[in-house]
């Protein structure tokens, strides 16, 4: 597994391009957000969705998938976002929530059946950095972990997921509290699961 390094949230345009070229090619990185450290892939590539989903133990037709986007503007290509969610994610984003919205058709085959999406626009610059190189949103899931410095350790998190992902991005320490969830397709919004992000 490639690790690549960077500090306070300081890269260059270099490791962008490796990290966002890397994951084009359907490969699953893990990278820093502004909650937990998340494993992620293309969410338009359906084999590296597929691959996972199966990483992780996901059932894409049970369990909820979740979009990294780099701005509202590409959220609102998969998520059918009404007034009232657009003023969520202006107040709210960047910031530590999963926003859920109606999934559209814009999304792959994997994502088939599924009529719910949740949406993140985390404060995380290097996680947005890639998403918006890409001009495509990342599948992410939060990685998994039993034990407190298997969750924010980077060399213990690189040694769980060594030869299960393709690249892990460390930018310090991780963080084990997982972002907010506001239901969107619901009026008026509401709070499902309290996390790092204040309402």
């Amino acid at each position: 597994m490639k690790t690549i390094l960077i500090w306070n949230n300081k890269f260059s345009d270099r490791q962008v391009a490796e990290i966002a070229g890397s994951i084009d090619q359907g490969s699953m990185v893990i990278l820093p957000t502004d909650t937990i450290y998340a494993i992620c892939c293309d969410a338009l590539n359906v084999k590296a969705v597929e691959s996972l989903c199966r990483l992780k133990g996901i059932q894409p037709k049970k369990n909820n998938l979740s979009i990294l986007c780099a701005n509202i503007s590409m959220a609102s290509h998969y998520a059918k976002i009404d007034n009232v969610g657009y003023e969520w994610l202006k107040n709210y984003t960047p910031g530590a929530y999963t926003f859920l919205f109606r999934a559209l058709s814009s999304l792959p085959s994997t994502f088939k059946g599924r009529k719910i999406i949740g949406v993140r626009i985390p404060d995380s610059p290097i996680a947005l950095a890639v998403s918006n190189y890409l001009n495509k949103p990342l599948l992410v899931t939060s990685i998994k972990f039993e034990e407190y410095d298997y969750g924010v350790n980077p060399d213990l998190i690189a040694e769980r997921y060594d030869g299960k992902v393709d690249m892990m991005v460390v930018n310090g320490e991780g963080v084990t509290v997982p972002s907010t969830i506001i239901d969107c397709t619901v009026n008026p919004p509401e709070i499902v699961r309290e996390g790092k992000g204040e309402i």
